[in-house]
């Protein structure tokens, strides 16, 4: 199996309490998922995120086709950090570690992600084809909706995918 990282940098121009408030707050990710993912929340125990919680989603693949993914919150340090591992969904393996930092700007968003798509070689063919690209899409999306409600930081954003 091959594991992929993606990381990716936001400063935003709020407080960290507030940056907090709106990432522990599950319902905020369909906002920040590009329409064109189909991506919708099937279960959720709670409005803020706690340690241990499991969320099931439900992810569009293809028209009409919907892959159910199903999410446990991991090492959660309130104000600061919070992991969510893939327990089933649309990838072999997913670890996506997010951190808050403030600093003069505002608040440094970071996320750190490991997943591998599986499927051997057609499995990164498909990673190179389109799993890469909607990774990039999806970022680029939430970077457009956090700029619109909280405004923009003129300190450059950072991308990587490493291998």
């Amino acid at each position: 199996m091959k594991v992929h990282s993606l990381s990716q940098e936001q400063t935003i121009p709020i407080s960290i309490e507030e940056a907090w408030r709106f990432f522990s707050s599950p319902r905020n990710l369909e906002a920040m998922t590009p329409p064109e993912m189909g991506f919708k929340i099937v279960s959720l125990p709670s409005e803020t995120l706690y340690e241990g919680e499991i969320i099931q989603y439900s992810v569009k693949a293809f028209p009409g086709i919907w892959i159910p993914w199903v999410s446990e919150i991991k090492s959660l340090k309130k104000g600061e950090s919070f992991v969510d591992d893939q327990i089933s969904g649309p990838f072999k393996f997913w670890h996506h570690r997010h951190s808050f930092e403030e600093t003069e700007c505002g608040t440094v968003v970071q996320d750190l992600i490991h997943y591998s798509v599986g499927f051997g070689i057609f499995g990164e063919l498909a990673r190179a084809l389109v799993v890469k690209n909607q990774l990039a899409r999806m970022f680029e999306h939430r970077r457009e909706v956090l700029e619109e409600k909280f405004g923009r930081v003129t300190r450059s954003p950072q991308q990587t995918e490493g291998r």
